[in-house]
């Protein structure tokens, strides 16, 4: 029998099809990762080879090959292969083709296809071989599916493609218990790794500079500690920068006394599908790689995600988290985790914050391509072209050399996520954070008040991320404690009365926030000991 297909899968080929109706010829397909993509797909060529249609699925990874075959072949279709090591079979209604094969056999120029498909369209349409197709083709119904539309690089899938379709956003698939819910821990804002002066190649961090700032065993120990800290036994993949990277890691799990294994780019599909059933049966515990488990990887027991490659591709980050996001109640996975190194959440967010999809066009500027690249101060927040070396808001200045944050991993909550909150002392724990954030930031700034460091800020975050006020009483001893010292009190009078003479405050501000710090009358008490002195 066929995959059966979920409701909202029915409801998204439906919607494609109405598109086509419509006169459509260039139609995106976006189903975000655990949504379903290669049933999705398999369905549409299922429904064009029974309509008498000839198809072309492009693909650009290998190892997709016999994936896309293996879900063919259960919806009972007939394939033929443009690719190296497959049998031709050019009377096919369906050929699965390599964009690497593509490029150097030419016999397919005169296979006239009615759809083409374009799988990790995001990679495939751009690419030579996809160019050549969309212009080879005019005719043909051109469809790309994607799980992330937005793209590295000037050419988006808004200047090629007509419309798109879409799935439901990961949140409502969590809902409807479709995907696994999340808990992500991250670093404190600096992140570990000093990416200052890694360079920037086609849209990412260029990898030579990635594996200098985070091939560095007090890294490597750091993660090892922190998985067994927070996720001891649990079924683990890695994203490394580079395969000695992600081999360095599999050596300090093992050193550590955890099963461990690396997969390769060059590892041949049958050893890869034995290390993927070792993971499953928990004959290993940690599987690392670099750039082989981010796309085309479906292991839904895998319950552990380890970000350790730093990257500025939006499509990258969702996939690597995706990976984690599959439910398996066979196994009795209750939820995914990320422990995130690279500070990839911060940069580039969360998928439970997705609010719809749309198809992004390339980035206009007054002087052509894309605005200048820009970076937020760690001290105060503001944002400063990425070539400034000091703040011009605090003063604070970039080195080269920074002291690695080897702090321990902590809880972070996507903005969906914090909406939902209703245990008091997470919400407390959040509120906390942030009015010491911004207390820590004048201090660090040489005690100069600016828009991001004043407890009128941290309220503002607190309501943006968590959609509440946060209470007054939570503000009792979240900057300074229980019990501070007289001239931790005297400080923190100092840091209020200067954000009162900068917003313009009235005169009983001043007092009022210092005593939901400290408490009711601490202000006279503080004011008569000082006279006292």
């Amino acid at each position: 029998m066929p995959p059966q297909l979920r409701p909202y899968q029915v409801d998204l080929i439906n919607d494609l099809y109405r598109k086509l109706n419509e006169g459509h010829k260039r139609v995106a397909i976006v189903a975000g990762t655990g949504a379903g993509k290669t049933v999705i797909s398999g369905q549409i060529c299922a429904h064009a080879e029974g309509a008498g249609k000839r198809l072309m699925f492009l693909v650009h990874l290998d190892v997709l090959v016999g994936q896309t075959y293996e879900k063919m072949k259960s919806f009972g279709l007939h394939c033929g292969f443009i690719k190296a090591g497959w049998e031709e079979n050019r009377d096919a209604p369906i050929q699965i083709a390599s964009i690497q094969t593509m490029s150097k056999r030419r016999w397919w120029q005169q296979w006239v296809p009615d759809v083409v498909f374009y799988d990790e369209g995001h990679i495939t349409l751009f690419s030579q071989v996809g160019k050549k197709v969309l212009k080879t083709f005019p005719n043909a119904v051109h469809l790309v599916m994607t799980a992330t539309p937005e793209r590295l690089g000037k050419e988006q899938l808004g200047d090629v493609m007509d419309t798109l379709v879409a799935s439901p956003v990961p949140s409502d698939l969590q809902q409807r218990g479709f995907l696994a819910p999340m808990k992500y821990y991250s670093m404190p804002p600096d992140g570990v790794a000093n990416l200052k002066e890694v360079k920037t190649v086609r849209g990412d961090y260029d990898e030579a500079g990635l594996k200098n700032a985070c091939d560095r065993p007090e890294l490597i120990d750091k993660i090892v500690q922190e998985w067994r800290r927070l996720c001891p036994g649990k079924r683990t993949i890695a994203f490394c920068v580079d395969i000695e990277h992600a081999r360095h890691v599999a050596d300090a799990f093992r050193a550590a006394g955890i099963t461990a294994d690396t997969v390769e780019g060059g590892t041949p599909i049958k050893d890869r599908k034995r290390m993927y059933s070792d993971l499953r049966h928990e004959k290993i515990l940690v599987l690392t790689s670099c750039n082989v488990i981010s796309i085309g990887f479906d292991e839904p027991s895998v319950e552990v995600g380890l970000m350790l490659r730093p990257t500025q591709s939006s499509a990258l980050h969702l996939q690597q988290i995706g990976r984690v996001m599959r439910i398996s109640p066979q196994t009795g996975k209750q939820y995914g985790i990320i422990l995130d190194q690279a500070g990839n959440l911060e940069r580039l967010g969360f998928p439970e914050d997705i609010k719809d999809y749309h198809l992004p066009v390339q980035q206009q500027s007054t002087g052509g391509g894309s605005p200048p690249p820009k970076k937020p101060c760690p001290q105060c927040g503001y944002m400063v072209l990425s070539f400034v070396v000091q703040c011009p808001e605090c003063n604070h200045q970039w080195i080269t050399e920074r002291v690695l944050n080897l702090g321990d991993l902590v809880e972070v909550y996507s903005i969906q996520q914090a909406h939902q909150i209703d245990d008091v002392s997470i919400l407390k724990k959040l509120f906390h954070g942030q009015r010491q954030n911004a207390y820590t930031r004048w201090l660090k700034s040489g005690k100069r008040i600016c828009d991001g460091n004043s407890p009128d800020a941290a309220i503002g975050l607190f309501k943006r991320h968590c959609g509440r006020f946060p209470k007054q009483e939570w503000c009792l001893g979240s900057v300074l404690g229980v019990r501070p010292s007289q001239e931790q009190t005297l400080e923190f009078l100092e840091y209020l009365q200067k954000c009162a003479k900068r917003a313009g405050k009235r005169p009983d501000w001043t007092v009022q926030e210092f005593e939901k710090e400290c408490g009711p009358g601490s202000f006279q008490r503080l004011v008569t000991l000082r006279q006292a002195l």
